[in-house]
């Protein structure tokens, strides 16, 4: 069923081509990113990419704990995956370039990250449990 579940999220990114990352530093804070990509990976594991900010990347190296949220808004409907990032993985580089911004100081890396998906629920406006999927 969970597998199900997780084509279902992977379709739904596809379609809408988003998905909110949440991660949080040792103290709670927490922070959010949008990534464009969300593939299935090994059994309960997915696979999502971007050019993550440095804080995402400094908050998964402390707290590897991550909350993926795919939501289609005009549907009210959608999945929050949460679950444990077990890989962090460089896959591009830039040398901070970005058109019509000035240089940046920092390279601009491509991450894609294979998170193990622990709990399943629904994400929507619409009342509901926070029970697993």
């Amino acid at each position: 069923m969970k597998r199900k579940t997780l084509e279902q999220a992977v379709d739904l990114a596809k379609k809408l081509r988003h998905v909110f990352v949440a991660t949080s530093d040792n103290n709670g804070l927490p922070h959010m990113a949008a990534a464009g990509k969300l593939t299935l990976g090994p059994e309960d594991r997915v696979v999502v990419a971007a050019w993550f900010c440095p804080t995402t990347v400094s908050n998964l190296h402390r707290n590897r704990q991550v909350a993926l949220v795919i939501w289609d808004p005009g549907r009210d409907t959608g999945y929050q995956l949460l679950g444990e990032t077990e890989e962090l993985e460089d896959i591009a580089m830039m040398n901070g370039y970005t058109p019509g911004e000035s240089p940046s100081p920092l390279p601009q890396v491509e991450r894609q990250l294979l998170v193990r998906v622990d709990k399943i629920i629904d994400f929507k406006h619409a009342p509901h449990s926070d029970r697993e999927e």
